[in-house]
């Protein structure tokens, strides 16, 4: 039952909100447009439901996991409307459903009085159906989860079977996507009214498996004047960056990147970076390195070179280019601070990565023409922090970086975020686990300066490139994640610079 399958989606708006915002949209969608709340769980629950059957059509009896408050009503109602499709339906009420209220107290009576019948927790009846639905907690979690309910999702994440999660996977933080001391693991997540932030952030893509939204026919009304925690990137931000061609169309009109960096013995960084932005369709790309990195080269003869023994070696090329690639293997070393300084000191529009990340952090400043790419490390060196603070709210982290560094901040990690300025976030949700193999940055750094160079705006470059890089990554990981390798990137960046 857990093996691969295809799920409809329903089409996904752009906004990822917080879990007071999804509340708010609640509300007006209750008391501006008259939609009963009772109404709005029923929806849920058949959204639920057919979600499962269509991605496990041949199951024939569930679990149930009914938590205390109106995430275990939309689950009574999933177990009356699978009973009523002839389903085998285990309910286990994980919280006294005495204590239930509202609308969530109406869906228990419901199913106890269409012959529904509970079952005692126990952990051996995690294995009484072939799929497993939760609806223990939802987003109004704020404490780690403790005592039965923890053994409960422990046990349901033993159980080998796929789950599937009612609007968040319980002791999931809604906005942030932190653990809450355990958390359901879950093959797919059904989500309403609003898609919660949580589950594409910090820990949420592990835990929430495929995503399928469902705006419970809210109507469109509810949704005016709210505003979403970020935003999510699509192909639309690529093909704004990079119309078509003109027929007449010559390489100077596609700008000149400059990648600069590779300290001696570090050639192969600059080299990925520089392959990158030729792929992503710089007219015009060259390498700014140390002479003993510069053989790397030789394997790609579109690349033009420049031999940096100090920094006065580059006037020429930064005059020339139209965008710095600033920082894949250039090490920390007295040269790489000179070359460093001369890079930033030539006012051109500059991506920063990899050790002019790490020269940042020691003398921090502020400018608005550059690109910073930090993974969580750098991001946390580049704030005075930890990584796990990093990670424990990215969101908050991308924000405070953009704050005190200015520019674009892409923080890189599984939920890529593009910040642009205050309260304007974009995420990416594509990419896969393959991608976490070195030199996988400076492919990223090279995509970006490579868009840059030919549209000459930095956010919007940020966000094509960064949906570019995760793209290429999940076509090179079409026949396996493991084993691979960032020229395997390289190879299908071309693929998707070029949208239909």
């Amino acid at each position: 039952m857990g093996g691969q399958y295809n799920c409809p989606m329903h089409p996904l708006p752009a906004g990822l909100f917080s879990a007071a915002a999804v509340r708010e949209l609640d509300r007006r969608a209750i008391e501006r447009f008259d939609l009963p709340g009772y109404e709005l769980m029923t929806r849920a629950g058949h959204a639920t439901l057919n979600a499962l059957r269509q991605c496990w059509p041949d199951a024939r009896s569930i679990l149930v996991l009914c938590g205390p408050g109106n995430n275990g009503g939309d689950g009574y109602v999933v177990a009356r409307l699978a009973r009523a499709q002839g389903l085998r339906v285990h309910l286990v009420a994980v919280a006294d459903p005495g204590s239930l209220t509202g609308d969530a107290r109406r869906a228990h009576a419901e199913f106890v009085a269409t012959g529904g019948q509970l079952e005692p927790w126990q952990p051996q009846v995690v294995r009484a159906g072939e799929v497993i639905v939760d609806a223990i907690f939802g987003t109004g979690l704020a404490r780690d989860v403790t005592g039965a309910a923890a053994d409960c999702i422990r046990a349901t994440n033993e159980a080998n079977r796929p789950v599937v999660a009612v609007d968040i996977p319980s002791g999931l933080q809604a906005d942030s996507g932190h653990v809450l001391g355990c958390a359901v693991r879950a093959e797919l997540t059904v989500t309403f009214i609003g898609r919660k932030v949580g589950c594409y952030l910090g820990a949420g893509p592990d835990h929430a498996g495929r995503i399928v939204f469902d705006d419970l026919d809210v109507p469109l009304g509810a949704y005016q004047g709210s505003k979403p925690a970020l935003s999510l990137l699509d192909e639309s931000v690529v093909q704004a960056a990079l119309p078509a061609r003109g027929r007449t169309a010559h390489k100077g009109r596609h700008g000149h990147v400059l990648v600069i960096g590779g300290a001696a013995g570090m050639g192969g960084a600059v080299h990925l970076a520089a392959a990158a932005a030729l792929r992503a369709g710089a007219g015009l790309v060259t390498v700014a390195a140390h002479p003993r990195s510069l053989g790397a080269l030789v394997s790609r003869p579109e690349l033009m070179s420049l031999a940096v023994g100090s920094a006065s070696a580059m006037e020429r090329g930064l005059e020339r280019a139209t965008v710095l690639a600033l920082g894949p293997g250039l090490g920390q070393s007295s040269w790489a601070m000179e070359v460093f300084d001369a890079a930033l000191a030539a006012q051109k529009p500059v991506v920063v990565d990899a050790d002019a990340l790490n020269l940042l952090a020691r003398n921090p400043r502020k400018c608005g023409h550059w690109v910073l790419t930090p993974h969580p490390g750098e991001a946390a060196r580049l704030l005075g922090v930890t990584t796990d603070d990093i990670q424990r709210d990215r969101l908050a982290a991308a924000a405070a970086l953009q704050q005190r560094y200015g520019g674009v901040i892409v923080l890189k990690g599984a939920g890529t975020i593009v910040q642009v300025q205050a309260g304007a976030g974009w995420l990416c949700d594509r990419g896969n686990p393959g991608m976490a193999v070195a030199g996988m940055g400076d492919v990223l750094t090279g995509v970006i300066a490579g868009i840059t160079a030919q549209c000459g705006d930095l956010a919007l470059a940020a966000m094509a490139g960064v949906f570019v890089h995760a793209s290429a990554g999940d076509r090179a990981a079409a026949t396996g994640e493991r084993g691979l390798l960032a020229t395997d990137v390289i190879d299908q960046v071309r693929g998707c610079v070029n949208p239909r």
